[in-house]
């Protein structure tokens, strides 16, 4: 039998098919042109140096954000517990109260019941629903005794309270379960920016790392510069200050106790401010060099909220735990006039904070991965500085 198949044309075979010499050349062009279209987005896809570095700072600033809600929460799960915990402790020590009236109410249905008065009306009570239930009762109220009558009046009040008290931790043990819901989530948000900005910081190689710390280091210096400038400006006017009130004193008396009555005008609250701050300050030197780690409060380490928080308590004086709460306790002083002591607090959410120690500079827990430590307080720009609080 004779074959029906056609005779196959001579050619170069490419991907599995036998294709005319021809085309083989436009075939490869195709080919490679396709691969390096493919290769095009792959390379334009990748952000930039600039783009990673500020993307990782969004996710740390995003990350402390997130750090502070996990504070409030913590704080607001630490005191619900505790309310709870009272709450507990109350229905405890009401219930003994009831049972102890209760077996009062019991003898004396145990005495009514052997003389044969009355025993089923006293039952009947002690197994009442409510302190209404057994109100409801009138003549049994009307056979009983005097004593039988406190005795009954301490129950329905020990049974009453004893069932408000069982409401109110119910309804805490609902409002805790919520607090340590929200925890939990702000928890889980600040662990889900940490993981980011640590795995977008993987992708760099060794190079983009090195010019992304050339980068810091000139943001760093231009930081300085700033910091400097910021302290001309306020030792200037202080200067002007001392001049002008030198003028004052010399314009009031020209003897030596015109300088004793120039030290007495200085305000009080001026010097017991400068009096803690110290001590505050004293504190967060102390501090420099211990790793920040977020929800943290000392000793071994902190976050930016714990640290000033920490050191201002070292002073005697007690800040609320988070920045949006620490940023409303105290005066708002202009940048200008910024002391050792006060506060800085930095973007517009107000999600970072340390503590000024003069000359443009600070002490603060910068972010995962660092250390407490001094910095300019343009450590991020003048743009990121929110506001300056005197806390004392």
């Amino acid at each position: 039998m004779a074959s029906h198949r056609k005779s196959r044309p001579t050619g170069t075979r490419v991907a599995g098919i036998r294709t005319p010499a021809l085309a083989t050349a436009a075939l490869t062009s195709v080919a490679l042109l396709s691969q390096s279209a493919n290769a095009a987005p792959e390379a334009d896809d990748k952000p930039s140096l600039e783009e990673v570095e500020k993307k990782v700072d969004d996710l740390y600033r995003q990350a402390e954000s997130a750090t502070d809600k996990y504070n409030a929460a913590k704080e607001k799960t630490a005191k619900q517990r505790k309310r709870v915990d009272t709450l507990l402790d109350d229905v405890a020590q009401r219930t003994q109260k009831l049972n102890e009236a209760r077996e009062e109410l019991g003898s004396f249905a145990s005495a009514q019941y052997r003389t044969g008065a009355a025993a089923p009306d006293t039952a009947t009570f002690l197994l009442a629903d409510t302190p209404q239930d057994y109100f409801d009762q009138t003549q049994l109220m009307d056979r009983m005794t005097g004593r039988q009558k406190v005795a009954v009046d301490d129950y329905v009040t020990q049974q009453s309270e004893t069932m408000k008290k069982r409401r109110e931790a119910t309804e805490s043990l609902a409002t805790l379960t919520d607090s340590q819901d929200g925890l939990r989530t702000a928890k889980a948000t600040v662990q889900r920016k940490l993981a980011a900005a640590r795995e977008l910081m993987s992708t760099l190689t060794a190079e983009e790392k090195a010019r992304l710390a050339a980068i810091e280091k000139e943001k760093r210096a231009e930081a300085a510069r700033k910091a400097d400038e910021l302290a001309r400006q306020q030792a200037a006017r202080q200067k002007a200050q001392d001049e002008a009130a030198q003028q004052q004193d010399g314009g009031s008396s020209s003897s030596g106790s015109a300088d004793s009555g120039s030290s007495s005008s200085t305000p009080p609250a001026d010097s017991s401010y400068a009096t803690k701050a110290d001590k505050a300050l004293a504190f967060a030197r102390a501090q420099i060099g211990k790793p920040y780690v977020w929800g943290a409060v000392g000793p071994g380490s902190y976050d930016c909220s714990g640290l000033t928080q920490a050191a201002w308590k070292a002073a005697g004086v007690t800040l609320p735990r988070t920045t949006y709460d620490q940023v409303n306790a105290g005066t708002t002083v202009p940048l200008s006039q910024a002391r050792p002591g006060d506060l800085v607090f930095f973007y517009d959410d107000v999600t970072h904070v340390g503590i000024y120690i003069g000359n443009g500079m600070m002490i603060h827990a910068p972010k995962p991965g660092t250390y407490v430590r001094e910095e300019s307080i343009f450590y991020d720009g003048e743009s990121a500085i929110h506001s300056v609080v005197r806390p004392a």
